[in-house]
């Protein structure tokens, strides 16, 4: 039981670690929870269900997935960047409108939760930097993780870890952006779409 408790919390940490400092996406949820509380709920679990399947492919293939993504990484990496760019400009040309930053009215249509969770899903798919960062840590842990049972622990742990922590980030952004003033959200969006540009740089380099 105290070897399950431990790789239950070390699986927890690791989802904590990845979710928790926050990056482009990170940005993207919390205008997306200031906008529209109800998809941003669906656009954080998408999140959470990404960082599962990459702790579950790395947690069974560990080195191989370290192995086959630094042979193409610089390349996904530029991708990356490149639609992150795309969004960035997008928000910013649209944060021009401050209706496009308001948040929903009760009754409002808001947009398909399922395209919202698709849409987050493809931006964390992305990101190698997630996949490298299980990959190194279930390598780290070798053995241990070796049986079935303690890798199903550390994933679901990351899992429950990394939703959580989402499903935090999205309540409290809904929360603030209910109570702002409408020049503040303009800002915020602008603030935060020019961080989603600075992230793309970031990202692209060094170029292949």
């Amino acid at each position: 039981m105290t070897d399950i408790w431990t790789t239950a919390t070390a699986g927890a940490a690791a989802g904590l670690g990845v979710a928790m400092p926050v990056g482009a996406v990170g940005v993207l949820l919390i205008q997306e929870a200031m906008r529209d509380r109800r998809s941003a709920v669906a656009a954080a679990a998408a999140v959470a269900v990404v960082d599962l399947a990459y702790a579950a492919v790395a947690t069974a293939l560990g080195p191989l997935v370290a192995s086959a993504l630094s042979d193409v990484e610089a390349w996904v990496r530029l991708v990356s960047a490149v639609v992150l760019a795309v969004i960035a400009v997008r928000g910013l040309l649209a944060s021009r409108r401050p209706a496009a930053v308001q948040p929903l009215p009760d009754g409002a249509p808001a947009a398909s939760s399922t395209r919202v969770f698709t849409r987050f899903a493809a931006l964390t798919l992305i990101n190698p930097t997630t996949a490298l960062y299980f990959a190194a840590l279930t390598t780290a842990q070798g053995a241990t993780l070796s049986g079935g049972a303690a890798g199903a622990v550390f994933v679901g742990a990351v899992f429950v870890a990394s939703f959580a922590w989402q499903q935090l980030l999205v309540g409290v952004s809904g929360l603030a952006g209910a109570r702002i003033s409408d020049g503040a959200r303009v800002w915020t969006f602008r603030v935060g779409y020019g961080l989603v540009a600075v992230y793309a740089v970031k990202v692209a380099l060094p170029l292949p």
